[in-house]
This record gives structure tokens, sequence and C-alpha cells, in this order.
């Protein structure tokens, strides 16, 4: 059964020019929101000429400053977060970009998970290690946003099995599931095993059974 939605409104919507260090540029239409539920500053992006295709590809990306801003290399969002915004601006859609730092604990909690996964953790059992959810993120705020953007049907840009239940409980036709690449480092290669061995992601890296 769907789950009743708050009803969230746009705020404020404004061009925003993008430039990344690689030289991709693309332009954004930015949105702001009144009345999410968890009342943090989150993000929509409108990318693409046919935003308003049927359906749109959408990413819910849960923020990291480690990976998207300083190129972290213990993960894979800052590469995910470069790869959806250039096939978003392709396809036509929307980048959400969902403040939840550390699935869901908070940064300086997910510093102190990374020094657990130098002892040994994987990054779930880091978390719960910690008193905290594996993974503690709640996808409310984005069918809030896409409501208020006027979308009920999504080609969804996820490898996480949870976001498109979530989103699907919420309201959200999950039309489509499609796979961001596969980002892998020596650096990340424990946690991109991880999310697929503990979470299900849809990652084919070629050392997980």
């Amino acid at each position: 059964m769907d789950e009743t939605l708050p009803t969230a409104t746009v705020r404020t919507r404004v061009t925003v020019p993008l430039r990344f260090p690689d030289g991709y540029v693309t332009t954004a239409r930015v949105h702001t929101f009144h009345g999410l539920v968890d009342g943090r500053e989150h993000l929509a992006f409108g990318l693409g000429e046919h935003v308003d295709a049927d359906p749109p590809l959408v990413r819910p990306h849960s923020e990291c400053l480690t990976g998207d801003v300083f190129g972290s290399q213990r993960c894979d969002c800052g590469p995910q977060l470069r790869e959806a915004v250039e096939r978003i601006a392709e396809a036509g859609g929307y980048l959400l970009y969902l403040r939840q730092e550390g699935r869901g604990i908070g940064l300086y909690a997910k510093l102190d998970a990374y020094a657990l996964q130098d002892g040994g953790l994987d990054t779930y059992e880091a978390n719960l290690a910690l008193g905290r959810g594996a993974d503690e993120r709640d996808y409310t705020v984005a069918a809030q946003m896409l409501a208020a953007l006027g979308v009920d049907r999504v080609a969804l840009l996820s490898n996480n099995p949870d976001k498109a239940a979530q989103l699907e409980r919420l309201g959200v036709t999950v039309a489509d599931r499609v796979s961001t690449g596969v980002h892998l480092s020596p650096a990340n290669a424990g946690y991109l095993a991880a999310k697929v061995t503990r979470a299900d992601h849809a990652l084919d890296l070629p050392f997980v059974p």
C-alpha cells in the first residue's frame, strides 16, 4: 500500500551553468522546495532539453562531501554523480541531490565508520558498530520533490534496489531501472563488493560471484 505523502511545493527555480573538472559543461534548472518532511535543503537539478520526457531519467543522489567535492577514492559517489549529470542531460530528467551524508548518519559519523573500516569492518558493519542503521536513508523527500515537479513515473538511474522499493511505496512508479557504470578502483573495491553482497546492488564486479 502506498504511504501518504505530505505535500511539498517548489520554492525557487534558478538556472545554473555547471562545469566539471574534466571539462564537461551543461546547464541545470535548480529547484528548491517548501514542505520537505525532514526540513533539510535538498535540491532538484532539471537537466536536458527534454526534462518532461515520459518517463524522465531520475537519479536520487545522496550527498557525499568527500567523494562529490574532494574526489575521495574510498567510494564511487563522485564518478556516479558526474556520470548521472551527463546521462540525465542527454535523456532529460532530474538529479535529486539529497542531503543525507554517510547513508544518513552524517559526515562525522561517516568518517568514524571509515576508521572502523580501516580495522577490518565493511561499510555496513561499521555503521552498525557505531550503533546506527546499516543504511538510514529515507527517500520520502525524493518522492515529495518529484510530486512537486509533477513527476509520478520515472526511469530510475540507480543500482540500489532499496531506492526503487521506497519510491514505489511512496507512490512513484518506477517504469524502468537503469544501472550506472562500475567505477572501480583499488581503494573502493571492498566498498563496492559490500554493496553487492550486503545490499544487492546491481554492480557487475569481476570478483563477486
